[in-house]
């Protein structure tokens, strides 16, 4: 898991991928998502966006060390943003 600093390219992103994180759904009480709020994120959904030229930051000190299994600690500090 990254700790994501979503943009609107990453929320494109994932809403032609299928995953609507824009919507608010207050029936899961979920208020949707804009750019530059924070949000956990599977590693391997985070590559298919850096593949695509449209990966979120990261908040390095909040992502999970396994991600270090699937991205270099390189990459991830390439996107590190401080909050």
């Amino acid at each position: 898991m990254v700790c994501a600093i979503v943009t609107d390219a990453f929320l494109q992103f994932s809403l032609e991928q299928g995953n609507d994180l824009v919507t608010p759904r207050p029936e899961y009480q979920f208020p949707g998502l804009i750019a530059g709020d924070q949000w956990c994120l599977c590693i391997n959904r985070w590559v298919e966006a850096l593949n695509a030229d449209c990966a979120p930051y990261i908040k390095l000190e909040s992502t999970h060390i396994k991600a270090l299994e699937t991205v270099s600690l390189n990459i991830l500090k390439k996107f590190a943003r401080e909050i």
